[in-house]
């Protein structure tokens, strides 16, 4: 089955050209819940989203809500649930860069990606500048993915 048959049955043939796929019910995406105290499992996002000491903590689980919009055109999953997004670093109280990687290195819309991830950083309250840096070290491995997504493509 190619590419272009596999977005058709996926009913997101937009996919084709970039575009993140509309999301489906409920129309909005969930805020990522807190995980449970003494949970070991692997977070989703940046740790610091979570880390209840970190002051920005809010913020950037803002953004990661913003993020889980954003599909990979490949694999129906969400940017955030795939593991893709690695760190915030805050040069200020609005403006952060995001450390994110693809699941490969040749991956023909990392460009597009990085535009989409940049803008809905920005569309985060209170985020006014937004940079993505995209890196290869670490490796993206399946590993990185939530239990949503592991469950999802079979890995649990």
């Amino acid at each position: 089955m190619g590419y272009e048959d596999y977005n058709s049955l996926r009913g997101h043939p937009e996919a084709m050209s970039g575009t993140a796929p509309a999301p489906t019910a409920p129309t909005a995406a969930p805020e990522p819940a807190a995980p449970a105290p003494g949970w070991t499992g692997a977070k989703i996002g940046p740790s610091s989203a979570w880390d209840p000491t970190n002051p920005r903590a809010p913020s950037e689980l803002k953004i990661l809500t913003n993020l889980k919009k954003i599909f990979d055109p490949e694999i129906p999953m969400n940017i955030v649930d795939l593991g893709l997004i690695y760190a915030f670093k805050w040069t200020d109280d609005a403006s952060v860069t995001v450390t994110m990687t693809l699941t490969a290195p040749g991956c023909p819309v990392a460009g597009i990606l990085a535009d989409e991830v940049k803008s809905a950083v920005q569309a985060a309250e209170g985020i006014k500048e937004a940079v993505v840096d995209m890196v290869w070290e670490p490796p993206w491995t399946p590993d990185r993915m939530s239990d949503l997504a592991k469950r999802s493509f079979g890995y649990v």
